[in-house]
């Protein structure tokens, strides 16, 4: 696995485009702070540049870099859970204009899954994490699942977790505001 982290790093370094595991399904990834590796991701999804993209971190106490303002119940939430769970938080910063929305809002999930864990710990700035597919294509559960359109385009496939058929299950996501407002998107 480190060997895989190392490459997937250099890849990320340069400003290219990943397909790795998470702790959901099989996602394609960029540094996301870097515009032109974000635009990369929306071409090869096909997909607008309004439409929004999560990130991925390895430790809750870095979502203060990228919101302006952690809601008190995030922590909360982060520590119970025992589902992947991303978070949309108000008051995106630090990242590629590209990726946050007009609301400036930002979906962030906290990995524990071994190898993005490691990946972004490496990395030590976030790594966007989207399915890898066309957008309004059934997302793909498994890496055999993933379309030969979608591998051809990226920089680097990572060489872990390929031959498991366990399908995988997508992150609840919960939209939280200010004033501890929450809004259940998917469990």
């Amino acid at each position: 696995m480190i060997e895989e982290v190392k490459k997937a790093l250099e890849v990320l370094k340069q400003g290219g485009v990943i397909l790795y595991p998470t702790d959901t399904i099989w996602g394609l990834g960029c540094d996301a702070t870097n515009a032109d590796a974000v635009r990369r991701i929306y071409k090869i999804k096909k997909r607008a540049e309004t439409k929004s993209m999560l990130v991925l971190i390895d430790n809750a106490v870095k979502l203060q870099t990228y919101v302006s303002e952690v809601p008190e119940m995030a922590w909360d939430l982060i520590e119970l859970t025992s589902k992947s769970l991303t978070i949309i938080y108000p008051g995106a910063r630090n990242l590629a204009e590209n990726l946050i929305p007009e609301d400036k809002t930002i979906g962030i999930r906290v990995t524990e899954e071994a190898f993005s864990k490691k990946l972004c710990e490496r990395f030590r700035k976030p790594i966007v994490s989207t399915s890898a597919n066309v957008s309004g294509e059934k997302s793909p559960l498994i890496f055999a699942e993933i379309s030969e359109e979608i591998i051809s385009q990226v920089d680097y496939v990572v060489n872990f977790r390929q031959n498991e058929n366990i399908p995988a299950q997508a992150s609840s996501i919960i939209k939280l505001g200010l004033g501890n407002v929450v809004e259940v998107i998917r469990m």
